[in-house]
């Protein structure tokens, strides 16, 4: 079994050295939780890569959202090109969650749209779980979503080898229980064919057929095939198949699960009838006993999901199986922006258990789909054997339970955090166009935080007045066009962007030698320490980075950033001195990931199709290929073509 191997073109600089071994050395003396407190553009991803392989323990890394995960996954992808990198993040494009709304008698259905690619890796992570231990998983926060009994999972693994016999009929049963259907004439992802003696199969977390040939019912040959031509790849002598979904059983538990579900069904119903809710009796009967059918008669039903505890035979209020259960007891676990992403895992729970208690009330499900659902916090930390909390600015979550603090202040570029200086708010645009200027003429770019989209976007229009080039940015403006927006703020179209939480969006701006906070003196999540610290840090890639806090007074939370900032500055200032370095601003190359979109206007209905197949083709490449970043991206070029097509064609209707 393959150890992880780091390949890199360079080793660790700064003090990302100590960082390793101080974080390394907790994971090897067993400390349960450790904070690597890693300022901007320290290389932190860099720092996590050479911990995993100091430990070699199965790992996995969750961070807040898709992009940011596939980010990660890329850059893992490439120092562990050896080993298993995979990705799990939701695997839905669209998803409306059931729920009902008894204000308006409403009731919304569920809605969604699976991306199969999504699919396939998510799929392919489990297995490569339980099948090597050099596996890196990059997550998101849907890891803490229910999945299938890892126990069944495994235990309905199809295996076969060269010269064993195996009862044909049997195998083809055991396939069709592990979810993959069979058609004879269109073999795709998570389906079987079977021509006379020859069995072939595609794996729903592979790019590759297997085509089993029997002479009789003993096993001649395995053989992998491209699925498109249809060449031979390779000749195995065994082969194992894993299940097609995360949620498999064996009908000995779906039999009993039946008689679980019609028990609780009966009882659920006795009850709204004594209290007299005829109608949520009725409807709850009518909607179970169809599931039921459908799950007798195909194992499979709309909302499966809602059966879950039953199917997985758990005890009610049990924890729901989740991808942490396929990991060993040793793995290691990095939560990336964990100032971030600890929160977002914490408010899951809450906001899953309103919805559905609402549809159990008032007769759409069965009290036992409450039990399907993301683990909330308590029973997220029971399942951590070790961890490390990775933020700028870790929030009191992982403070109070860590007990190791690793700072990485020393960035590999030896650039200092930026300089900090308060002015009054009295005359504080005319002062900042000045300041502006002054950055125009140097070819420097500028950041300016406000408190509220209006103020964003009429300094927006009084700049523009003024002769500078800007735009605003906030949450009205879609993810692509934001995108496009910054990379025109590089490329020197803008001077200046706008904006309300600048520091959300991971920016990478090597030009902006200036950030401006307008009314820091504001208390509040957006003026807090956490966001003033992170806010600053935009401002960390440029050798003149500077902020200006605009207020009239210097508030807790601005003094403790300022005061970090300058601890941060001291130590960075020394280190450079003692060798030497004389820091130097980053140059990184603009790259352009909205070329999808040039010309859609003059784009009639036909080509805009064409040019979504293309780019959903081009993600799907991108995804075979672990270029998880690029795919998020080609994915939201598909997903507005769509909108637009979309909102065109509401156009004509109403027209």
């Amino acid at each position: 079994m393959p150890d992880f191997q780091l390949v890199a073109d360079f080793g660790v600089m700064g003090d990302q050295e100590q960082a390793v071994q101080k974080l390394s050395a907790g994971v090897r003396e067993g400390l349960d939780h450790q904070t690597l407190l890693g300022v901007t553009g320290s290389g932190k991803t860099f720092t996590m890569a050479n911990i995993v392989q100091e430990v070699q323990k199965p790992t996995i890394v969750i961070a807040h959202n898709k992009t940011l995960a596939a980010q990660l996954a890329t850059e893992f992808k490439e120092f562990f090109p050896h080993n298993a990198v995979e990705y799990f993040v939701s695997y839905y494009d669209y998803y409306q969650p059931e729920a009902y709304i008894p204000r308006t008698d409403t009731y919304i259905e569920k809605d969604s749209s699976v991306n199969e690619e999504l699919d396939k890796l998510r799929l392919a992570s489990t297995t490569s779980l339980l099948t090597r231990r050099d596996t890196l998983i990059v997550a998101s926060v849907s890891c803490i979503y229910g999945l299938g009994d890892p126990s069944d999972y495994f235990e309905m693994v199809a295996h076969v080898a060269v010269g064993e016999e195996y009862n044909r009929r049997a195998l083809l049963r055991q396939l069709i229980d592990m979810q993959y259907e069979r058609n004879d004439t269109d073999l795709a992802r998570g389906r079987f064919t079977v021509r006379g003696d020859t069995l072939e199969i595609v794996p729903a977390y592979e790019e590759f057929a297997v085509r089993i040939q029997f002479f009789g019912d003993e096993i001649e040959r395995i053989l992998t095939l491209d699925t498109l031509t249809g060449e031979v790849l390779n000749e195995r002598s065994e082969f194992s198949v894993y299940p097609a979904k995360h949620f498999v059983t064996s009908r000995e538990k779906l039999d009993a699960a039946l008689i679980d579900i019609d028990a609780e069904m009966k009882e659920r119903v006795d009850w709204l009838r004594q209290q007299g809710k005829l109608l949520e009796a009725q409807r709850l009967e009518q909607r179970t006993r169809y599931d039921m059918e459908m799950l007798n008669e195909t194992g499979f039903c709309a909302g499966v999901e809602n059966y879950a505890r039953h199917l997985s035979r758990r005890e009610a209020g049990s924890p729901p199986w989740t991808l942490l259960d396929y990991f060993p007891d040793d793995f290691l676990m990095f939560v990336d922006e964990s100032h971030m992403t600890l929160p977002q895992v914490r408010g899951m729970y809450n906001g899953d258990i309103s919805r559905k208690t609402t549809l159990v009330e008032f007769g759409f499900r069965l009290p036992s789909a409450l039990d399907n659902r993301p683990l909330h916090f308590k029973e997220f930390e029971d399942h951590i054997n070790q961890v490390v909390y990775v933020s700028a600015t870790p929030g009191p979550l992982e403070l109070e339970r860590t007990s190791a603090i690793v700072e990485q202040v020393i960035r590999p570029t030896a650039l200092l955090d930026p300089t900090i200086e308060v002015k009054p708010t009295d005359g504080q645009i005319d002062d900042l166009l000045h300041e502006i200027r002054q950055r125009v003429e140097s070819q420097e770019r500028v950041l300016v935080t406000t408190l509220t989209k209006r103020m964003a976007e009429e300094l927006a229009d009084y700049l523009s007045e003024a002769g500078i080039r800007n735009h605003y940015l906030h949450s009205d403006i879609q993810t692509l066009n934001r995108v496009e927006i910054l990379r025109d703020l590089r490329l020197g179209i803008y001077d200046v962007i706008v904006g309300i939480n600048l520091l959300r969006e991971g920016l990478d701006l090597p030009e902006v030698s200036l950030v401006a906070i307008l009314d820091a003196d504001k208390e509040g999540y957006l003026r807090s320490t956490t966001s003033l610290i992170q806010t600053v840090g935009r401002a960390a890639r440029h050798a003149s980075g500077h902020v200006i806090m605009y207020a009239d007074r210097v508030t807790d939370s601005m003094q403790r950033a300022i005061d970090e900032t300058y601890r941060r500055r001291a130590i960075q200032g020394a280190h450079n001195e003692r060798h030497g370095i004389e820091p130097q601003s980053i140059h990184k190359a603009v790259r352009d990931i909205t070329e999808g979109l040039r010309g859609v206007a003059e784009m009639s209905h036909d080509d805009m199709y064409r040019v979504i197949k293309d780019l959903e083709f081009q993600m799907k490449t991108a995804a075979r290929s672990l270029e998880f970043e690029k795919a998020a991206h080609l994915r939201d070029e598909m997903l507005e073509l769509k909108k637009i097509i979309l909102t065109e064609e509401k156009m004509l209707a109403i027209g």
